[in-house]
Parts: C-alpha cells; structure tokens; sequence
C-alpha cells in the first residue's frame, strides 16, 4: 500500500465518485458536492474538473489532491 503523500498529482484513472483531499489544507472534494465556490455542479468526478481549478480554501493547484483511502 502507498503512503499518504506518494500519489501526488492529477491521475485520469479515478473512478467518478472518488474523494480527494488537498495536500496543503486538507479540504476535500466530493464529486457528490461538487463545488459550490467555482460552481461547480453537484455530480461532477475529480478528473472532469477544469484544468485550471484550484482547491476552494488555500488555491493550491489540482496536482496537490490525493485520493482519500477508505
């Protein structure tokens, strides 16, 4: 199993309903959610977000979000 900072980046190989989580911050995406700051709608997966989406809270690039082990 990986550790918590070894998948660092934009993967295009997340199942739609994957958690992420910010790196810096530790604000989370929930594609159930979506983003209500960059009006993003509920719905919407992690990798379907606009390229140049920042993290809600601290702006940090899409790069800094690991996926949330269950």
């Amino acid at each position: 199993m990986s550790g918590g900072f070894e998948n660092f980046g934009v993967r295009s190989d997340l199942a739609d309903e994957v958690t992420l989580e910010c790196g810096i911050c530790w604000t989370r995406y929930d594609p159930a959610e979506g983003d209500g700051v960059a009006q993003i709608a509920p719905g919407t997966p992690f990798s379907a977000l606009p390229e140049d989406w920042h993290c809600p809270n601290c702006d940090a690039p899409k790069a800094k979000f690991m996926v949330v082990e269950s």
